[in-house]
């Protein structure tokens, strides 16, 4: 009889022993294993046997942590496996409870990810986590591994403002118009002047008319601008050098300009009205706001610039109408309605690369950082913070950036498609002085050689020769008067 209970009091504790264990395996269960990542090279040395496992809380943000399936993804997850491989530990991701960043409640207490680092259910925090001075004052940060500010995230077609009744002269920026207006004057200048002086454009200069006059030369040279043929037509090699030099100026300006014209145009992106947050706050025909209990919100709320304070105190009269609880919520309210949100330049890069109807304003105040927050005096914030050193020297950093915020917009906005400035056509003006400068070379290369001819046959020298006939070809109508007045004296 004892050897039966005993035996029975055997079985018993042995069940109650596999239950547990079945127990604890379940609560684990829920807990995402994150593998090493294969972009960094990494071996699978990384989960092995007796390595650190670290707890890591993170949230869910695009592209920072993402749920693909049954398992997460995204630059945060890479920047972690990146440094797992580095500094050889294991680890455990898990998605913060209340979905919150970390700020301070009413009673003291901190939320979100902050929270769980003080109550030590987390080790660390991997996440798109703003380092602030109220956070660094209860856990340690790293070096920040990205960089960041506040900026205002818009919708197109409620930024933009009409087109005005000049909208066509937008492809070249006023200096760029000045240089194309002095260029033409010059030019048309420079084909008079070397068609006057060149001898193949007439036979006889005291007895007919040049027909490149000044008004003619215009008139050429505006022909060229609008790509048609315009008479006269040159004959002498030193008037074709500069016309032919014109037309090809004429076709590479014309190109930029349609070019330009073409993408500004496309873009539907005039200049914004709201460049600043001074904008913003003048304006009325907008809402605004940011993530509630967010450090962008607390960094209004702490600043002592009239403009942000008049931002805040928008945002507390109203926090139930204008704050949001999400960055996918405010992504959302952005393109369904008169909204402008307000946060992370960041973030809402990656919002206008992925929805091309939004676009961020340019100016982008408190600059700031994105850094991995450990709890206070832990042994791990000085060897994390030198290996975000090392993968940023290594260029690591970079190519998350770029992996995780490619556009998937074909849009050329405003900002990348502006007028072009003098410097951008530089090359263009600088080969059209050069032509010039050949054309009226030749034009007196062909001149000399004329009046040589000429000295030679009137038995005078070449340089009264080619002075006389300077003389003559520039003052024709004169030159001409003169002879017919001294002619009728002598009939007399």
């Amino acid at each position: 009889m004892d050897k039966g209970l005993h035996f029975t009091v055997c079985v018993v504790t042995a069940v109650l022993l596999l239950r547990e264990s079945s127990q604890a395996g379940e609560e684990k269960d829920p807990e995402v294993l994150a593998a090493p990542n294969p972009d960094f090279g990494t071996d699978s040395r990384g989960a092995g046997e007796g390595l650190p496992t670290l707890t890591v809380t993170t949230i869910l943000e695009d592209p920072y942590v993402m749920v693909r399936g049954a398992e997460l993804e995204g630059y945060c997850m890479d920047l972690l496996a990146a440094l797992a491989a580095m500094l050889r530990f294991q680890y455990r991701v898990r998605v913060v409870a209340d979905g919150q960043y970390g700020a301070v409640a009413a009673g003291g207490n901190w939320s979100g990810m902050i929270g769980e680092i003080l109550r030590r259910e987390a080790d660390i925090a991997v996440a798109p986590l703003t380092v602030t001075s109220a956070r660094e004052e209860v856990v340690s940060f790293t070096t920040p591994f990205l960089q960041t500010g506040i900026g205002i995230l818009l919708r197109k077609d409620t930024a933009s403002q009409d087109m005005s009744f000049f909208h066509f002269l937008s492809p070249f920026s006023k200096e760029t118009w000045t240089a194309l207006l002095f260029a033409y004057l010059l030019t048309c200048f420079c084909l008079f002047l070397v068609a006057r002086l060149s001898p193949c454009e007439w036979n006889e200069p005291k007895n007919e008319e040049n027909h490149f006059t000044f008004l003619n030369s215009l008139w050429f040279g505006a022909g060229a601008l609008a790509l048609q043929g315009a008479t006269p037509r040159p004959q002498a090699l030193s008037v074709r050098v500069i016309a032919v030099v014109w037309w090809l100026f004429t076709l590479a300006l014309l190109a930029a300009y349609i070019a330009n014209f073409t993408a500004l145009l496309s873009s539907g992106s005039e200049q914004l009205p709201i460049q600043t947050f001074e904008d913003l706050v003048k304006q009325r025909n907008l809402e605004f706001g940011t993530l509630e209990g967010s450090s962008t919100f607390y960094y209004f709320k702490n600043s002592k610039n009239p403009i942000h304070q008049m931002i805040y105190e928008y945002m507390e009269k109203r926090r139930e109408h204008v704050l949001v609880k999400t960055y996918q919520e405010a992504v959302q309210r952005v393109m369904d309605s008169n909204y402008a949100f307000i946060g992370e330049s960041i973030s809402q890069d990656l919002a206008a690369a992925r929805h091309c109807n939004l676009i961020r304003a340019p100016e982008v105040i408190g600059a700031r950082g994105f850094g991995i927050a450990t709890a206070q005096a832990s042994p791990w914030t000085k060897p994390l913070s030198i290996a975000v050193l090392k993968l940023r020297e290594a260029g690591d950093l970079d190519y998350l950036r770029n992996k995780w915020w490619e556009s998937s917009c074909l849009r050329q906005s405003r900002d990348r498609w502006g007028p072009l400035e003098p410097p951008a056509l530089g090359g263009l003006f600088l080969t059209l002085g050069i032509g010039l400068a050949l054309g009226i070379l030749a034009a007196l290369a062909e001149l000399s050689s004329s009046s040589r001819r000429a000295a030679v046959h009137a038995k005078k020298s070449c340089c009264s020769v080619f002075t006389e006939e300077i003389c003559t070809r520039l003052r024709i109508k004169g030159t001409a008067r003169q002879s017919q007045e001294t002619s009728g004296k002598a009939n007399a």
